[in-house]
Formats: structure tokens, C-alpha cells, sequence
């Protein structure tokens, strides 16, 4: 596929990227000052925290391309963003992969809400959009392990988004229309009146779709009440509502680049997903006496989900005369709900230290009904045969349920002036328990409970060799348990599921050496690390089923991250990353693991023309990587590559009195590229099958303009 980019262009980007690590400009965009509490659970300075943490501002997510979430951690995070379903405008059902996990990055990335984890329990995306984009403060990345803090999933890095914190007065409304007629709305209404801080949120989004069957809208609405009781103690509640609908166009069958990328594939016309998510978060400080202070956070989250893909109860799909008839859930109905409850105790000893002892209880459901259309039942499989479960069932049914609870504490010890040391210890354990019934079983329902144990571990010194600068040293051990979907797998010869039990837990060990400065006038904070994972969770393509690993993967790399303005007028801002994922031993020693770019490099520049105007510009680079082979690994090394990509946003924005107003043109080199493909076996219109590449093409160039109004 030909590059969209010139080849002086990608020098000019490549310029960018060094130009802003010279130590020689004028001074830094934020200063050390900056307070995150991701990395360590208390608050405290960037610099006192040994840990690779990026604090993404609102003012940077308010001034950038991005309109929703995904993209402000590609752009702005300079994280790997992948979506199945090629994203489209809104960028729903995106997958942050911080790790170089692949395929299981959604269960390895954790994710946040004010410290609250809102991972689903399942194999699904996070529902990104139910967070209005307006109601973030602030969002905290950390790469690399943090399950001492966080427990289950945090094994490739944690995303803190952060709507708490900010009691200002702010009335905000701001409207968005460009292509494929996309309409996106969003609205903050914020306030205090003596100690009680109120805010309401709301989004709306809108759009047709670059592709064929690709529309989608999605609504979100959140209300927000902080209580404050004098000096440290308050409460908070927290209601939430998301929705989303949306068209699945599914895959492009050729390599990327290849066929017509906005034809949806055959099988997936009239094919929709609709999402309802609702819930709460409540949680409260209080300070208990002198140096002890009491915290408590809890949510509950319901959401259901319903998929419709009518193909599979037409004829095409159960024609015999092929010889590959398909039969599969014309509907699928998904329901669940999670309830978080986490109580802990923070101590502050002063010269001595500080420490917190703290409880997790996490508990969760979730089942499914997969229904065939009638035409299905009545001229395909009741005539074969396929339904011979004595009780005539006609729908697969599938239950799942978890209890997971763990007990951790953190410390941190100064040493010596400049030095500390900070570690910790979790242990968790998860009751799973599951049920699995399907039509055309002739080994009648599965069922299976069991409980595995994980340990987390991280120790650290920091050193404060001089002021706001400081360099680190650390170890760490985390873990994730399987997500229910992982607890069944395919059969490779039939594709029928199987049922291939409750996995265990798998771990990683991590080795990292980093640090903050500001050396003069630039920003830079950065961290080479080293990693290895025993018993992950993957897929086998012998038996087709989801299993534990018995070979490890190596995870090593260096990453990096730096800001400055250049002048009072010009700012510029950019890092990357570079990460080998591959396996250590076994029969695929030195293999990568597939979809894990080596490379990733991000810059940004704004210009300040007066005080009225600027312009602004954005530009990511991905290099190659593998594509996911499925079931298909003994053919993985032989395959292309799917191809590097370079995409570029820029911006024209005015303001004058209350009125913000913005023109954006987004991917402006018109790149055509996919930020997933696979290899397997796919079935063409004609009711045969063959081993092919596919891809998930993203949109093309695409303009917008947004108005925004601070009442």
C-alpha cells in the first residue's frame, strides 16, 4: 500500500520529534508539579513517584483534534488504539493496548474511573462513550504493571480518568458537524453553592459512517455531587447512563489496502449492536484522627447488550449445495451487572513515611441467550438433526459468575535525603462458576467452578538527585485472571464452542529503570523496561481452545515522552515507543506476538498567531506488525505484514469572548490504513471457504467544525 505521506514529510516529522528532546529551549509546558495519584493511591508531586506516568490536562484534551476518548489516548497518549470494527468517527468499541498484549490487550489494560475499574467482565470493549468527554479533569496514564495497587488486569498499565477534583463554576455547551454527517454535542453544567459541588454532563453523537452499514449514535449522561464536611472529609455520588447503536460493517477480505474499503463484507449487512449501560459510583473520605485518613469507594454497573445479524437465517446461509452450510445466533442477548466495593486506610507518618492497607470485593454476573431465526430451525437444523437435546432446546444459554476479593498494602520510606523506597503485596483470590448449554450437544450442559489465587508485588527506589528531577529503579509482579469468554474457545475443524475450563490466573515480572526531569526548559519522562509472562492467556490452535501458556513471552522496551514551549507562542510536544513482544521458548521461540507494532511515534505543535487565533497538528506513526493469524500459527511467519501507517491531523481554531470555535481536518494525508487484519478462513459470497487476509479499514480525511460556548 502506497504511504499517504511524502517522503519530506515523514523527515519533517521525524525533525519534530528531536527537535523537541534539544535541551536548549526556553521552558517547559507543565511543570513537575503536576499531581497524580495513579501511581501510588495517595497525591503526590510526578516527581516523587517512581513509575512512567503521563497526566493528559483537559486543557490539552479541550485544544486538541480528539472528540472522544480513544482518540485523546492515541493523539495526545500516544498509545496503541485498535478497533476491530475500524472505529468510525465515534471510535466505538476501541481497545487501548499499553502492554504489547495483542488480541488480549482489553483484558490486560485497566481502566478507571477515578480509580474505579470499569473493565467488563467479558472479552467486550470498555464503553468509552458513556463517559461524557466534558466531565474529564484529567486522565492519568501509568505504564506497566500496577496490580499492587489496582488488582486484576493491571499487568500492561493503568488508565485513570478523573472527573473528581475540580469545583470551579463552569457552564459549557459545544456542537460539532462534519463528515459523513456526523453531529457530536456535549454540555457541562458546574457549580458550588457553600460545600456542595454539583455537575451534570451530557454527549450526543451522531453519524452516518464512512462505510457501507457502519451508522452509529451514542448518548451518555452523568451526575455528579460532591458534599464537602470541613477540612479533608466529604462524599460523592456519581449516576450514569450510556447508550449506543451501532451498525457492524465487519471485514475487508484481501490485505490492507486491498478490494473496496467501504463495502461492508456480505455476511454482515443488516448487522447492528445496540448497548444499554447505567449505574452508580459513591465513595467518601474521612479523616479518622491526626495522620489517618479513612477512604471508601463503590460502584454497580448494569449493563445489556444486544447483537442482531440477520445473514445467518437466510438461505445463503444454510444452502447445502456448497457443501459449507453456516449456522450460527441470528440474535444474542447479553445482560450482567458488577458491584465494586473498596474500603482502605491511608496513614501519613511524616519523616517516618507513609502507608495504605486496604480491602477489594468485586462481584459479578452475566448471561447470555444466543437465538436462531426460525428459518434456520425449521429447514436446516431440525431436519439435520443438530437439535437432539432431550429437551428440544433451541437456544444456547450461557451463565457466568465471579466473586473476587484481595487484601493489599503499600509503604513508602524515606532513606536518606532524596532517597525512598515504595512497595507493596496484594493477594487475590476469584471464585469463578459457569454454565454452558448449547443446541446440538450431545454431551448435554457444562458446568464448572473454581477458585485460583494470584500475589502482586513491587518494590522501588527513587532518587531526588536534584530539584524536579529524579530517576527510579523497580520491580514488579502482576496479574490477570481470564475474562469469562476465555473460559470457551472454537473448534478449529467445525468452529462449534467448546467449553475448555476455568484458566488460571497468568503473571508477569517486570524490571524497569526511569525517570522525570526538566532539564532547563524541556519536560521529559521516560523508563526502559524489561518483561515476562508466565501462563498467559492465549489461544491454541490445536485444540481451539483458549488455554494457559506453557512457554514464556518477553516484553522489553524503552519509551519516552517530552514537552516544551518553545516561545509564548509556540508549543511542541511528542515521544514514542519502542517494544519488542515475542515468545522466549517453546515452539514458537522468537515469534512476535501479532498485532504489536515495534514502534510507536506521536508529535503535536500548536502556534499562537494573536491573541484570537492558533493552529495546531497532530501526527502518529505505527510501524508495521503482524497480522492475527487465528487459528492458522503454523503459516504465521510466511505471512505479509500489515503495513506501517502515518496519520495526520491539523487544526484552524478562533476565539473571541465566550465563543471557541474550531475547523479540523482529520487523517489530512487521506491515509487509507487498518489498525487490525487477520488471516483464517472466510466464506465468499458463493458459499465457499478459503484462507484469506482481512482488515478493518478507519476512515478517510474528514472535516470538522466545532463551536463551543463558556456561559
Amino acid at each position: 500500500m502506497k504511504q499517504q505521506f511524502s517522503k519530506k514529510k515523514i523527515a519533517l516529522f521525524c525533525g519534530a520529534f528531536f527537535t523537541i528532546s534539544s535541551p536548549s529551549l526556553a521552558f517547559a509546558q507543565s511543570s513537575q508539579s503536576t499531581v497524580v495519584v495513579t501511581g501510588s493511591r495517595f497525591e503526590e508531586n510526578l516527581n516523587e513517584v517512581p513509575a512512567n506516568v503521563k497526566v493528559i490536562t483537559r486543557d490539552e484534551i479541550s485544544s486538541s483534534t480528539s472528540n472522544n476518548i480513544p482518540d485523546v489516548l492515541s493523539q495526545i497518549g500516544g498509545l496503541n488504539v485498535r478497533n476491530i470494527n475500524g472505529g468510525g468517527q465515534l471510535n466505538l468499541d476501541a481497545t487501548v493496548d499499553m502492554g504489547g498484549y495483542g488480541m488480549t490487550a482489553g483484558s490486560t489494560t485497566l481502566i478507571l474511573i477515578d480509580g474505579q475499574r470499569i473493565n467488563p467482565i467479558d472479552s467486550s470493549s470498555v464503553m468509552w462513550e458513556s463517559i461524557p468527554i466534558d466531565s474529564i479533569e484529567r486522565i492519568e496514564v501509568l505504564q506497566g504493571g500496577a496490580s499492587v495497587q489496582y488488582g486484576n488486569g493491571a499487568v500492561g498499565g493503568v488508565i485513570n480518568i478523573i472527573t473528581n477534583g475540580n469545583t470551579s463554576k463552569l457552564n459549557q455547551a459545544s456542537t460539532s458537524y462534519g463528515s459523513y454527517n456526523t453531529l457530536i454535542n456535549n454540555a457541562i453544567l458546574r457549580d458550588t453553592y457553600r460545600d456542595t459541588t454539583y455537575q451534570l454532563t451530557a454527549n450526543s453523537s451522531n453519524t452516518n459512517g464512512w462505510r457501507q452499514n457502519s451508522a452509529a449514535n451514542a448518548y451518555a449522561f452523568d451526575a455528579k455531587v460532591i458534599q464537602k464536611f470541613g477540612g479533608i472529609d466529604k462524599i460523592y455520588t456519581d449516576v450514569f447512563y450510556g447508550y449506543t447503536n451501532q451498525q457492524l460493517p465487519g471485514a475487508v477480505i484481501g490485505q490492507v489496502g486491498s478490494g473496496n474499503p467501504q463495502s461492508a463484507y456480505f455476511k454482515n449487512i443488516g448487522a447492528n449492536n445496540t448497548v444499554n449501560n447505567l449505574g452508580f459510583r459513591f465513595g467518601g473520605t474521612k479523616e479518622l484522627s491526626k495522620g489517618y485518613i479513612g477512604e471508601l469507594d463503590t460502584s454497580y454497573t448494569n449493563k445489556t447488550s444486544f447483537n442482531y445479524y440477520p445473514f445467518y437465517d437466510t438461505t445463503a446461509a444454510i444452502n447445502t449445495t456448497s457443501g459449507f452450510p453456516v449456522w450460527s445466533n441470528t440474535n444474542n442477548t447479553l445482560s450482567g451487572w458488577q458491584l465494586n466495593l473498596s474500603p482502605r486506610v491511608k496513614a501519613d507518618f511524616g519523616p517516618l513515611g507513609t502507608t495504605i492497607v486496604g480491602y477489594e470485593f468485586n462481584k459479578a454476573g452475566q448471561g447470555s441467550v444466543g437465538s436462531y431465526g426460525s428459518n434456520q430451525l425449521n429447514s436446516y437444523m431440525i431436519p439435520q438433526g443438530y437439535i437432539t437435546n432431550p429437551s428440544g432446546q433451541t437456544n444456547n444459554i450461557q451463565n457466568a459468575a465471579l466473586l473476587n476479593q484481595s487484601v493489599y498494602g503499600l509503604i513508602k520510606v524515606p532513606i536518606a535525603k532524596g532517597i525512598s523506597f515504595a512497595g507493596g503485596a496484594r493477594r487475590q483470590t476469584q471464585q469463578a462458576n459457569t454454565y454452558y448449554s448449547a443446541v446440538g450437544s450431545t454431551d448435554g450442559p457444562s458446568n464448572a467452578n473454581q477458585t485460583f489465587s494470584a500475589n502482586a508485588g513491587d518494590a522501588a527506589f527513587n532518587f531526588n538527585y536534584a530539584k524536579n528531577q529524579n530517576l527510579y529503579i523497580k520491580w514488579n509482579q502482576s496479574y490477570r485472571f481470564p475474562n469469562i469468554d476465555e473460559f470457551w474457545g472454537s473448534d478449529p475443524t467445525t468452529g462449534v464452542q467448546v467449553f475448555n475450563g476455568i484458566l488460571r490466573p497468568q503473571t508477569a515480572q517486570t524490571y524497569e529503570l526511569g525517570g522525570n526531569w526538566l532539564l532547563q526548559s524541556l519536560k521529559v519522562n521516560g523508563s526502559i523496561f524489561s518483561s515476562v509472562s508466565q501462563n498467559e492467556i492465549t489461544y491454541n490452535p490445536i485444540t481451539g481452545a483458549n488455554y494457559n501458556s506453557p512457554n514464556n513471552i518477553n516484553r522489553r522496551g524503552v519509551v519516552i515522552d517530552s514537552s516544551v514551549n518553545l516561545t509564548n507562542r509556540i508549543s511542541v510536544a511528542g515521544g514514542g515507543k519502542f517494544q519488542r513482544s515475542y515468545y522466549a521458548d517453546g515452539i514458537y521461540t522468537g515469534q512476535s506476538i501479532a498485532v504489536t507494532p515495534d514502534l510507536l511515534l506521536n508529535a503535536r505543535a500548536s502556534y499562537l498567531i494573536d491573541q484570537s487565533w492558533s493552529i495546531g497538528g497532530i501526527v502518529n506513526y505505527v510501524s508495521t506488525q503482524h497480522y492475527d493469524a487465528g487459528t492458522n500459527t503454523t503459516v504465521y511467519n510466511s505471512l505479509a505484514l500489515m503495513p506501517s501507517y502515518t496519520v495526520g491531523d491539523v487544526y484552524l481554531n478562533y476565539k473571541t469572548g465566550g465563543w471557541d470555535t474550531k475547523f479540523t481536518i482529520k487523517n489530512v494525508g487521506n491515509a487509507l490504513y487498518a489498525t487490525y487484519g487477520g488471516y483464517t478462513s472466510t466464506q465468499g459470497a458463493s458459499g465457499s471457504f478459503s484462507n484469506n487476509y482481512y482488515y478493518y479499514p478507519s476512515d478517510r480525511r474528514a472535516y470538522y467544525l466545532t463551536a463551543r460556548y463558556t456561559f
